[in-house]
């Protein structure tokens, strides 16, 4: 079912922001800002990004740039690119629904990606200036585009969580991401900690592509082996909240040692962005 332009616009708007009440080790949330950030320039990404992401007409590399335009221009910082790449072709998925399946509109959208896109990406990468970027032989953001987006991003795939996406319509989203939050508002109703939990699964399922370009993959192996053992402690409790002190200090420990697991944050975002455009086409 096609969405209107302001439904997606609020979709993504409310996903970034529930993703922001969630207790998420590592990463910025209401409980504590980290990695010079705060929760007001997410939430500033946030409103000034979601026109733009849900507006009709645009492609997915004109969405992705003038999102990440905007944002900089407010923020002067990277809050939401990844954030973007991730839910600016699920937006356009929406936008352009003839079916009430989202994965398979996603198909076709990642399908139909071109040079342009691949080109307005790229802009928008390097204005945004992500730590630890680092250069590649083939395809790098610094020089022309000459392959479609969807290739562009399988020649990152091996380094990057969020670049593998686009070659596997979303895997990680669909069959990991949104049946730990429909398991997490199941049991615990409260949406924060149901972000919590597909959060901490993904953290626990990976080595983060964020940490491990910034400090390497034994590094973000680490970070995965520490939070695996916590997240099947996690989805073994009946209450969540017991958890919340030893939830904290990984937190604690992840920011003292600067390490910040954006590439999990954002498949959560793009997680509760799906699980409500989903939601938004079913009640229409």
């Amino acid at each position: 079912m096609r969405l209107s332009g302001g439904r997606v616009a609020a979709a993504y708007r409310d996903a970034c922001l529930a993703e922001l009440q969630a207790l998420k080790p590592g990463n910025v949330h209401v409980y504590a800002a980290g990695h010079d950030m705060t929760v007001a320039d997410f939430e500033t990404s946030a409103e000034v990004s979601a026109a733009v992401v849900g507006q009709p007409g645009l492609s997915v590399g004109e969405r992705i740039y003038e999102a990440v335009r905007q944002t900089r221009a407010v923020t002067g910082c990277n809050t939401n690119l990844g954030i973007l790449l991730l839910c600016a072709p699920l937006a356009q998925a929406a936008l352009g629904a003839r079916t009430g399946d989202l994965r398979q509109e996603l198909r076709q959208v990642l399908d139909a990606l071109d040079v342009a896109d691949a080109e307005l990406t790229f802009r928008a990468i390097r204005l945004a200036q992500p730590g630890g970027l680092g250069t590649s032989p083939r395809h790098d953001v610094a020089a022309p585009a000459t392959v479609t987006l969807r290739a562009a991003m399988a020649e990152a795939r091996h380094r990057d969580r969020i670049a593998d996406q686009y070659v596997t319509a979303f895997e990680d989203v669909f069959t990991f991401g949104l049946p730990r939050l429909r398991a997490g508002l199941a049991r615990w109703v409260e949406e924060s900690w149901a972000t919590t939990g597909a959060y901490m699964g993904f953290l626990a399922r990976f080595p983060d592509s964020h940490i491990a370009r910034k400090f390497g993959a034994m590094v973000a192996g680490d970070v995965r082996r520490t939070a695996a053992h916590l997240d099947q402690r996690l989805a073994a409790c009946a209450d969540p909240a017991t958890l919340s002190a030893d939830l904290t200090a990984l937190d604690t420990k992840l920011k003292a040692a600067g390490l910040n697991p954006g590439t999990s944050a954002d498949l959560t975002v793009a997680s509760l962005f799906a699980l409500r455009l989903e939601n938004a086409a079913s009640t229409d």
